[in-house]
């Protein structure tokens, strides 16, 4: 076993095996019996891990790697900047984006997202949410990651120019985990029922 969860790619494929022994044992049944609703039930699934990986980098961002990078000796720095930030960057972005495309599917799935999007009556909370989300994934790849890009030095820039740049990615990162807050309790009360 050390050696299937020693590789983060068969420990990945062990863990998408599971996934499917358990759709299988539970809701094997249903698949061919109700297709939508399995479907709806699968793009949920897929939008909440892609959320929980996201979120989950934003907050590893904002409750570690930022506070913790001015303690770490000169010489330790370019380990993170060079190996850790850029792969973890990689994900973060991706997740963002599976994020947005994956709960918009599941809005469209589920045809309420034209009264999402316009607040309808019902679909104000969920309309809120999604909102919050596609702004938050626009920092990410439209602020966030350029600058970070000239911050990690992936692309040229001054010593003045990266400073600069990793502010602007702090300060939109920072952004981005206030506006989480609002965001994932749009997104879990709307599947509770709570509607305005």
């Amino acid at each position: 076993m050390a050696n299937i969860l020693g590789n983060l790619t068969q420990a990945l494929f062990l863990g998408l095996g599971l996934l499917v022994a358990v759709i299988a044992a539970f809701h094997g049944g249903y698949i061919g019996g109700d297709l939508y609703a399995w479907g709806n039930g699968f793009l949920r699934f897929v939008h909440t891990w892609a959320g929980v990986l996201w979120i989950g980098l934003l907050y590893y961002f904002n409750f570690v790697q930022i506070p913790t990078m001015p303690s770490v000796p000169a010489d330790l720095k370019p380990g993170v900047t060079k190996y850790i930030a850029p792969k973890a960057l990689l994900f973060f972005r991706h997740a963002a984006l599976l994020t947005v495309v994956i709960g918009l599917a599941i809005a469209g799935h589920n045809g309420y997202i034209v009264q999402a999007f316009t607040f309808g009556e019902g679909f104000r909370v969920i309309g809120l949410g999604m909102y919050l989300g596609l702004i938050m994934a626009a920092f990410v790849w439209f602020v966030i990651w350029p600058n970070q890009k000239i911050a990690l030095g992936l692309v040229d820039g001054t010593a003045d120019e990266k400073a600069k740049a990793g502010k602007t990615a702090m300060l939109f990162s920072r952004t981005n985990f206030v506006l989480s807050f609002p965001m994932l309790y749009c997104m879990i009360t709307q599947g509770n029922g709570l509607t305005l």
